[in-house]
């Protein structure tokens, strides 16, 4: 796929049904579904910071193409958000306290959207949306997705595809606005921060309602990451890596039909 390959971005109306789900949805291990959960706690609020800082360029775009991709990224972010936090209410029904951590969370994207400049925000957006596209291509990818109850396997499959679809949208915002590669790599470095921190803070919050302790919870992860053979690792670490490239675009990782190969996982949901 070029740098400049276009494709439409379609919105997908998915409305799972959460109430269902049990409290340790994936292979009723609690660390592997809490990784999960911590991620699935920054999405709502981190994806509506991601559509503020494109849209605030909006007006700069002038390709008709961009544009309209620009529009269903903004489509597939919003409805993102709404999923996810309905999946909230499922979480707080098995009793788990997350209203506090959503605060402080939305307190921190205020505080980022008011203090840092646009430009900057809309890197930082650049930035995330390519770790939620690397996660993306990996969960579609890792065959022990079969061990997640059915309705979060769609609900993680629905997200990973749109990811992989407008992964290059806020990329191509900022190249088009502003083409630094120092700025392109701040805010890097600002998102890895971002979703590192709140997602290990998310994770040890809902592992300690469970009453599992530091040492459990290493020996937890540590067995997980024997079982996986270290693969998510890599991943991340590549996908790490690959960014500091100057002549990087997104659209240079291939994973778009791989993706759409795995529409069947969420079609009864759209």
């Amino acid at each position: 796929m070029s740098d400049t390959a276009q494709h439409e971005i379609p919105v997908r109306k998915v409305n799972l049904p959460f109430e269902g789900v049990p409290q340790h949805w994936f292979g009723d291990n609690a660390m592997q579904t809490h990784i999960f959960n911590g991620l699935n706690l920054v999405f709502p609020d981190g994806e509506r910071f991601f559509v503020r800082a494109v849209m605030d360029h909006v007006d700069r775009i002038e390709s008709p193409e961009l544009r309209a991709q620009i529009k269903g990224f903004a489509g597939q972010e919003g409805w993102h958000a709404h999923e996810h936090e309905r999946y909230f209410a499922t979480m707080r029904a098995q009793g788990y306290r997350i209203d506090g951590f959503l605060r402080s969370f939305r307190k921190f994207v205020a505080w980022h959207t008011k203090y840092l400049p646009a430009s900057l925000r809309l890197s930082v957006t650049a930035g995330a949306e390519h770790y939620t596209a690397t996660l993306g291509a990996f969960a579609l990818e890792n065959p022990r997705m079969h061990e997640a109850h059915p309705v979060m396997r769609r609900l993680i499959a629905w997200h990973a595809i749109e990811e992989i679809e407008h992964k290059a949208v806020a990329f191509d915002v900022l190249r088009a606005t502003n083409p630094s590669y120092a700025l392109r790599i701040a805010g890097f470095l600002i998102a890895t921060a971002t979703l590192l921190g709140w997602t290990v803070a998310g994770t040890r919050m809902l592992l300690r309602q469970d009453g599992i302790s530091k040492e459990q919870a290493k020996r937890m992860l540590r067995d997980l990451e024997r079982r996986d053979g270290g693969k998510m690792r890599r991943a991340i670490r590549d996908g790490f890596r690959i960014y500091f490239r100057r002549d990087f675009h997104p659209n240079q990782i291939d994973d778009l039909d791989m993706a759409h190969a795995h529409l069947n996982e969420i079609a009864a949901t759209a």
